[in-house]
């Protein structure tokens, strides 16, 4: 009764995009597919791998994923077992005193019956496939459970390590602040000095404060900051203790970065990421469940049946001619039920809305494949360009720094400069950690990170 099944065609090109922000595919030859990559392999950095491995132990999130997947285990159990007759022994025995005015012979009687019995009750024959949809629903949606929970995996994976990487950073940009404070206090002591033995103005000293009072203000920033991430990676772990310190990285350069890997030549793959599989299988409940309501409009036929023994003494239960029997077959046919016609138009709208979801999803997997592709085939060309500009920003910083010593120059050149340093150093700490992270959303968007 269910319509047969044809997986859709997917509503997204078959290619990826191409431009200027794209590496062609043909130049990442070779290189492996994200699916084909276990998380231990793609991620190489040792404290990482140890982070994600006790999350994947102790997450409340991923524990709650895999109870959905026992209780949609459960429930495949029961409706499997609706097709199979339920076979019970039941034994009963009664005692009834009945009134003179009652009996045939004007006289009152107490009777006594006790039976055992073993049999069918109300087994119903799935003659029109009724049971067998629901059973494939519940199927279905066992297996969409399933694949929630590997989804569930792999953006837990993904949040610890962006997590981490975010924390690497915050640490990597209070540690260039410590050091920023440093210098410009050392600066402001010298000025001080100088504007004390009336070589400075008053404002080269002011302006002076004002650098070292901007570093301590970022100190304090960051410093909070590294608490969050250090709460927030916490929060993902969910164990009981907090994550040692010792498996902390210091910086970004302290982290091995992931393997590369290639998106390939076709958008196929993106059929085989654990959310969209998890929609196609409920998509699959839906065509199921019209089986079901398309049968709900043929006769029901069920049976029930027994076997015993039956005696008007507890001690005459198994004697000779105390055996009973009962074979009661019953078909119910439906004449007049609109219930059944509003059902099937129910299951037929829940198809097409598991459809449009099911589409749904492929179109956003597809974009946020072409968003990371993008960013990955660009964020290097940004890193080198950044870490371009801190040089030269460095280097112009130190010759203002030179000049101001040699009295050629005012103390505004060098705070421009200064400005301009501190700014590109902290764009590439940015730069850097957006490199870092777009492997990882990479690999995330294209299904890898689940068990083998």
């Amino acid at each position: 009764m269910a319509p047969k099944y044809t997986q859709p065609d997917a509503p997204v090109p078959a290619a990826w995009p191409a431009g200027p922000a794209y590496v062609e595919s043909s130049d990442r030859a070779g290189i492996p597919a994200a699916t084909e990559l276990y998380w231990r392999e793609f991620f190489a950095d040792e404290g990482l791998q140890r982070v994600i491995e006790t999350a994947l132990s102790n997450n409340r999130d991923l524990r709650l994923a895999v109870l959905n997947v026992q209780r949609a285990r459960g429930f495949y159990g029961i409706q499997r077992a609706e097709l199979l007759p339920t076979v019970d022994a039941t034994g009963s025995g009664s005692r009834e005193r009945l009134p003179g005015i009652l009996t045939n012979s004007g006289q009152p009687t107490t009777t006594e019956q006790y039976n055992v019995r073993l049999g069918i009750s109300s087994w119903e024959i799935d003659f029109f496939g009724r049971l067998q949809s629901l059973r494939d629903k519940a199927l279905e949606e066992y297996l969409a459970t399933g694949e929630a929970r590997r989804s569930a995996q792999i953006s837990l994976i993904s949040a610890v390590a962006e997590a981490y990487l975010v924390l690497a950073a915050d640490r990597e940009a209070l540690t260039l602040f410590r050091s920023t404070l440093e210098t410009q206090q050392a600066a402001y002591d010298l000025i001080k000095r100088r504007y004390e033995s009336g070589i400075a103005s008053a404002l080269d000293l002011n302006r002076a404060q004002t650098q070292v009072d901007t570093a301590r203000v970022n100190i304090a920033l960051y410093t909070q900051l590294v608490a969050q991430d250090e709460n927030a990676l916490n929060l993902l772990v969910g164990s009981s203790s907090r994550v040692p310190v010792e498996i902390l990285p210091p910086d970004l350069s302290s982290v091995k970065p992931p393997k590369e890997i290639s998106a390939g030549l076709s958008s196929e793959v993106l059929l085989r990421r654990p959310d969209i599989m998890a929609q196609e299988h409920l998509l699959r409940a839906a065509n199921a469940n019209i089986g079901a309501a398309r049968a709900a409009f043929f006769p029901r036929i069920s049976l029930t049946a027994f076997f015993g023994t039956a005696s008007t003494e507890l001690s005459g239960l198994f004697k000779s001619g105390s055996q009973t029997w009962a074979y009661v077959p019953q078909i119910v046919m439906p004449v007049f039920d609109a219930r059944l016609w509003s059902a099937l138009d129910v299951a037929e709208a829940d198809r097409e809305m598991a459809l449009v979801q099911y589409e749904k999803a492929i179109q956003t997997a597809f974009r946020e494949v072409a968003d990371a592709l993008a960013v990955r085939s660009t964020v290097d060309e940004q890193v080198a360009a950044q870490q371009s500009l801190t040089d030269a920003t460095a280097k112009t910083y130190r010759l203002s720094q030179a000049r101001y010593d040699k009295g050629v120059d005012n103390y505004l050149s060098v705070l421009d400069s200064q400005r301009s340093l501190y700014s590109a150093q902290q764009g590439l700490i940015a730069l850097r950690l957006s490199r870092l992270t777009s492997l990882v959303t990479l690999y995330k968007v294209l299904g890898g990170g689940a068990e083998q």
